[in-house]
């Protein structure tokens, strides 16, 4: 290994939305990696996961916007600009500007020029969580110092990245990515497509540490005619589809008692009550917020039904294997989802939830299938918690990661 830690660069530090980032360097901390996070913004949650206060890391911050930290950046570039890769670095960066007119690819080019003045001398490489921003900024700085990049990509990074960016940054030679690891079958294929060598593209499931959650609860199969307790986790974004939801139980019949509770931030919030006031549910939902993991597990013990409408956004973006589903099967918690990206590469259609298009319709008629056949629900539930035990740990992963990071001196 090298004289420094890893370093691995990540959007931003910590955030609730994003455990399986949390979960993986926390894992690789204990295969022995030692490492140093640079992260491009600072936290915007009032909230931490227990899991964040395990990672034993470095934290360090990037100049979230260049004009903030004037004098940084200066003296970062003036380091920079000594360094022997410095003069390629600027020729991809004025490459990746011509096509790319934006505020946030010359931030890129920013704080890549303090990461790589910043870094402490042996660090062997770098390591980006998310293939658009922070695959950039680790690039640029990867170059300028001539050591090894190497990147995990997800979801929305990927299907509203270019394709000419993509393949660049997988090209042959030190402007390429190592390696690259993603979440998703799906995913894989499509970075495959892309990629000069497809066999520098891993999938690595994310996968689930049980060991940070609670065996099941005995669930009693609840009779017909009970309330009915829904629970949907995260953000209210376009990709998630909770207006669809939203929909679909004003579209419930009368005689189902159900009430649903919402976990999760986003910039939709206001947008989704005021549709849940005119649709004349408003009375029936319960809108909790950010909330910790710990708050979240208790939810789920408590609902009836986990519901993810996830669906592709206008731009492209959507969700890859949301971990809310297999912590919501940890938890041995009904499933219904939509049938986009790798979603089916967990929930097998009626074998270990439901799957539907991403209309209130079929949502709404998902729920009635569920509330109307207990039996039936709790025997999917089942199957998606022993499919979780038995294919989704996590240890395989985290294994093929630290194997890739070895060969990179990391």
């Amino acid at each position: 290994m090298g004289n420094a830690p890893l370093a691995v660069v990540v959007k931003g530090w910590p955030r609730l939305s994003e455990t399986f980032i949390a979960q993986e360097l926390v894992a690789l901390e204990a295969a022995g990696h030692p490492l140093a996070l640079w992260s491009l913004r600072h936290p915007t949650d009032s909230k931490t996961h227990p899991l964040h206060d395990r990672l034993k890391a470095e934290v360090n911050y990037l100049p979230e916007y260049l004009h903030d930290e004037r004098t940084r950046v200066w003296r970062g570039w003036r380091l920079a600009r000594r360094l022997p890769g410095f003069p390629e670095a600027a020729r991809l960066w004025r490459a990746d500007l011509a096509r790319d007119r934006t505020r946030n690819r010359v931030r890129r080019f920013g704080q890549a020029c303090v990461l790589a003045a910043e870094l402490p001398p042996g660090t062997p490489a770098l390591y980006a969580h998310f293939l658009h921003t922070p695959a950039s900024v680790a690039r640029y700085a990867a170059v300028m110092l001539g050591i090894p990049w190497a990147f995990s990509a997800h979801a929305k990074d990927i299907w509203t990245s270019p394709d000419w960016e993509i393949r660049e940054k997988l090209a042959a030679g030190l402007a390429g990515a190592r390696f690259g690891a993603t979440c998703t079958a799906f995913g894989a294929s499509h970075l495959r497509d892309l990629a000069g060598d497809p066999g520098r593209i891993d999938l690595v499931y994310h996968g689930l540490d049980l060991t940070r959650f609670p065996p099941p609860p005995e669930r009693a199969v609840r009779a017909p005619g009970s309330p009915m307790r829904l629970l949907s986790v995260g953000r209210l974004v376009e990709k998630k589809g909770f207006d669809r939801l939203i929909a679909g139980l004003a579209l419930l019949p009368d005689w189902l008692d159900w009430h649903w509770t919402h976990i999760g931030g986003g910039e939709l919030k206001a947008a989704m009550a005021a549709q849940a006031e005119a649709a004349g549910v408003a009375g029936r939902i319960t809108w909790r917020g950010a909330c910790d993991q710990p708050e979240v597990i208790a939810a789920m013990r408590a609902a009836d039904l986990f519901v993810l409408p996830s669906r592709i956004a206008a731009n492209g973006d959507r969700d890859g294997l949301p971990n809310v589903l297999m912590e919501a099967a940890s938890q041995l918690l009904p499933i219904i989802s939509t049938a986009v990206s790798a979603i089916p590469e967990f929930i097998t259609p009626s074998r270990h939830g439901l799957l539907v298009a991403d209309r209130p319709e079929d949502l709404a008629e998902a729920i009635v299938d569920i509330a109307s056949d207990p039996g039936a629900a709790a025997a999917m539930a089942g199957a998606a918690y022993e499919r979780l035990k038995r294919e989704f740990a996590v240890e395989p992963g985290i294994a093929r990661l630290s194997e890739r990071l070895r060969e990179m001196g990391a």
